[in-house]
């Protein structure tokens, strides 16, 4: 039997160029990764973390379940578009089979199957089959049609804010949004003039063949599988450099990062998938409160994601992020859109320490002795009532106590960090390191969830267990050495960015506040919580700015009716205070209050 015909041709160039693209590109990143996370990723292969990869691919790769949960329409469009046109391909090959057995069929014979079997003299129809595909291609042309829907009305499929793409991004997706109506247009006109079709081909079929006649339809039939091809060819050359190379590169993405990388430097070849495998697909940018409170509309992480891939990231872009981690937390890939801007913004701005920071040697401004340590931090230190509560506490539960920072001392060196000046963090944080082995502390706490981040993350503690004061007031009340006072005063609790999403901490917080009054919650809360504004992560935005993301923030809160605020950032707490109408306070503050003296 024969499958060629002319028209396949650019559907076979296409398909060629990009076999030997993607190829080319992983082989490269691969092999320029560093030869111990080469090692770690064959270690994987016999592994459980295998199984979870291939598990992991189906699920957000063909069914998108991380998008359902952001909005079940979104859904169902990738997923109709993903899954279908992978059902289309496989169950086409299965349809190949039904009819011509084993025999080996070139692949274009496979996607223009209907085409072929006409050329081929098959005139004797399956109609299971027809009605199979005919189905598939229906579920694929509706996410096709929600997809022309959500470039006119994002709201509604959940989207206040949809992605503007590039002038490559924008060629590929016109292929894409046309290769299956071409598809629909095509095998209508095959089953019109040679029979077949299901309740879709058939039905579209019969409508061309009474509008316009078999004469002009026989005219149209050749340029209509030509079309379809064209499209088809287009989509695949166009695909590497655009942004829906995501499709080829999510998958060895979910297989490396279950075999334990991460991001690192700039320079590094596993940041390669990372930015390769983001969709553009736009989920990142509502949560985002630059663009949400400020109408800041091109600095969220699909831009800087996108700007980075193209080598045309600008340190506007890469500076102008609270960090917050809303969108990392909202990625249906999982991109580690953190520390990406992280490893941007170093490899942007660092400047060696050098000798700098040499009056670090033989300063130590701490006082007191004791098996926990105190480490107030910057900003607690810029909050004195946080600092003195702790200092309550400590002594109410007679707890010996080594003051890391009472009378001012070394910055925990997040902040430096933040900025991309990673040598003068890493000098900060080597002394504060040694300084907590020279007195010998076996608990440290913070009140600062910036400190607690960079102490669990960059220091190396072993053997010193790092908490946050939230975490070390909840054990006191559990292990009955802290009786607190009970009232009927009501709060709500703010989460803060470092302590919940970055470190995971929501339910201490909140076990300490129903240990005293009673826990109203804001609409945003957990994982879904706002950012205060006043993040240091970002040098861009202005104090004005930042202000108008904390009115938003405590216009939420006091929307609760709660009588007081209650955070556990000192950040958190002075970016609030600014703004709410009901008190605020630390964590601390309300417990030192309610003691049972």
């Amino acid at each position: 039997m024969s499958f060629y015909a002319p028209f396949t041709l650019p559907f076979i160039v296409g398909t060629s160029l990009l076999f030997l693209i993607v190829v080319w590109r992983y082989v490269s990143w691969f092999f320029a990764l560093p030869k111990a996370d080469r090692r770690l990723f064959w270690r994987s292969i016999p592994s459980m973390a295998t199984f979870k990869s291939l598990w992991e691919a189906v699920r957000e790769c063909l069914l998108h379940v991380r998008i359902f949960k952001v909005d079940w329409r979104l859904g169902y469009m990738h997923a109709s578009l993903a899954f279908g046109w992978f059902l289309l391909i496989a169950v086409g090959s299965l349809e190949t089979i039904a009819y011509l057995g084993f025999e080996m069929v070139p692949l274009q014979g496979h996607v223009f199957f209907k085409y072929f079997a006409v050329q081929n003299g098959i005139t004797e129809h399956k109609a299971v089959w027809d009605f199979v595909m005919d189905f598939l291609l229906a579920v694929v042309l509706s996410g096709v049609l929600m997809a022309w829907f959500k470039r006119l009305r994002s709201r509604s499929l959940g989207m206040r804010r949809t992605t503007k793409h590039i002038v490559g991004d924008k060629v590929a997706l016109s292929f894409l949004w046309f290769i299956f109506p071409l598809r629909l247009v095509a095998e209508s006109i095959t089953s019109a003039l040679y029979g077949g079709g299901s309740f879709l081909t058939g039905s579209c079929g019969a409508l061309l063949d009474r509008v316009f006649g078999d004469t002009l339809l026989a005219y149209a039939y050749e340029p209509a599988w030509w079309c379809y091809s064209i499209a088809l060819g287009g989509f695949f050359v166009a695909m590497p450099f655009s942004r829906y190379m995501h499709i080829f590169t999510e998958i060895p993405l979910i297989f490396l990062r279950n075999a334990g990388l991460k991001v690192a430097s700039r320079e590094k070849s596993y940041d390669n998938f990372e930015v390769q495998a983001c969709s553009r697909c736009g989920v990142c940018i509502d949560p985002c409160q630059l663009q949400s409170v400020l109408n800041i509309n091109d600095v969220q992480s699909v831009y800087f994601v996108r700007d980075r891939r193209y080598n045309m990231l600008t340190q506007q872009t890469a500076q102008n992020c609270l960090m917050c981690g809303r969108c990392a937390d909202r990625c249906p890939v999982g991109i580690d859109l953190l520390s990406l801007r992280l490893n941007s913004r170093e490899a942007m701005r660092n400047i060696p320490a050098e000798r700098r920071y040499d009056y670090f040697k033989g300063l130590d401004r701490s006082e007191g002795e004791g098996r926990v340590g105190y480490f107030a931090g910057c900003m607690t230190l810029l909050t004195p009532r946080t600092m003195t509560s702790m200092a309550q506490i400590f002594e109410a539960v007679n707890e010996q106590v080594w003051w890391a920072d009472r009378d001012g001392g070394v910055c925990c060196g997040r902040p430096l960090k933040l900025s991309g000046e990673v040598d003068s963090a890493r000098k900060m944080m080597r002394y504060n390191t040694d300084l907590f082995r020279k007195h010998n502390i076996r608990v440290l706490v913070t009140s600062c969830p910036i400190c607690l981040k960079v102490f669990k993350e960059d220091y190396n503690l072993e053997g010193i267990e790092v908490l946050h004061h939230s975490e070390y007031i909840a054990r006191l009340i559990a292990s009955g050495r802290l009786a607190l006072h009970h009232t009927d005063d009501t709060f709500t609790y703010h989460d803060p960015c470092e302590l919940g999403r970055g470190g995971g901490i929501y339910e201490a917080p909140r076990s300490v506040i129903e240990s005293v009054g009673r826990l109203l919650e804001a609409d945003h809360n957990r994982r879904d919580a706002l950012c205060c504004g006043s993040s240091l992560a970002n040098t861009v935005i202005n104090d004005a700015s930042q202000l108008r993301i904390a009115t938003a923030v405590t216009e939420e809160l006091d929307k609760t009716g709660a009588q007081t605020i209650v955070t556990a950032c000192p950040l958190c707490k002075k970016a609030l205070s600014r703004s709410a109408t009901h008190r605020v306070r630390d964590l601390s503050e309300v417990v030192a209050r309610a003691i049972v003296k």
